[in-house]
């Protein structure tokens, strides 16, 4: 399918490995030009590099005033700004029942401020442009994930809301916002990557049983519907929640 990106522009925001880059690979194999992200120069600009004519632009997100350097580098370096990828986000956190105040403010900065501090910093630019939004989060704020930390599932639940809530007024100004909710997703570094090591059986034995796939998803998987969303294809949905589990979630 042709999607209409060629010479767009797009900023990825925790793009140097995993699905991030993968999102940033997909945008730029579709003719769009890209601005990678992360919070330090070390191994973004090798994936800048690997990638190709990508860009590099260092800022913690998590951060309103870095969101905005970060968000105005990628306009100088690529003129305008038609597609924003919140992609910052990490499910490590304490088990269930062992949460502190100051763990609920850290997994809240990396899974749902990133978030909101990047679209507010973006969002004169993509009114401009009637650009695109896409926010990837996690089955974990969709429903009840056993072993699932709690302070990561509240702040995706809270992703989500926030997505459907912003979804009118940013729509009413021509652009348009929607999330993506994967599953188990397998890259290096991954806590999928470390289950594995550990207890490779035990991780097939709950893909047979919880996912109707039986298997773990990959960047690429999330990658595809991301760009999709993106595309000028899919201009009549904003607003929504992506499910992308290869079919864990039963509610």
């Amino acid at each position: 399918m042709e999607l209409d990106l060629s010479g767009k522009t797009a900023l990825v925001t925790g793009s140097s490995r995993g699905i991030g880059r993968a999102v940033a690979e997909a945008l730029q194999a579709e003719g769009c030009r890209v601005a990678l992200n992360a919070r330090s120069t070390a191994g973004l600009e090798a994936a800048a590099r690997e990638i190709g004519s990508a860009a590099a632009v260092a800022g913690d997100v998590t951060r309103a005033d870095e969101a905005r350097q970060v968000v105005d580098e990628a306009i100088s370096v690529l003129g305008q700004l038609d597609i924003l990828v919140c992609n910052v986000g990490s499910g490590r956190s304490v088990a269930p029942g062992n949460e502190t105040p100051e763990e609920w403010q850290r997994v809240f900065a990396l899974n749902l401020w990133s978030t909101t501090n990047t679209v507010e910093a973006a969002r004169s630019a993509l009114v401009s442009s009637r650009g695109v939004v896409v926010c990837i989060s996690s089955i974990c704020g969709l429903e009840v994930i056993p072993g699932a930390p709690v302070t990561y599932s509240a702040a995706k639940a809270a992703l989500h809301a926030y997505v459907r809530g912003i979804a009118r007024p940013l729509g009413a100004q021509g652009v348009r916002i929607n999330a993506i909710a994967p599953g188990n997703i397998l890259f290096e570094g991954s806590v999928w990557e470390r289950k594995m090591a550990e207890d490779a059986a035990g991780v097939q034995q709950m893909l047979q049983r919880d996912v109707a796939l039986a298997r773990l998803g990959t960047p690429q998987d999330v990658a595809g519907l991301a760009v999709y969303l993106a595309s000028p294809r899919s201009g009549f949905a904003t607003g929504g929640v992506w499910g992308l589990d290869g079919g864990q979630v039963r509610a």
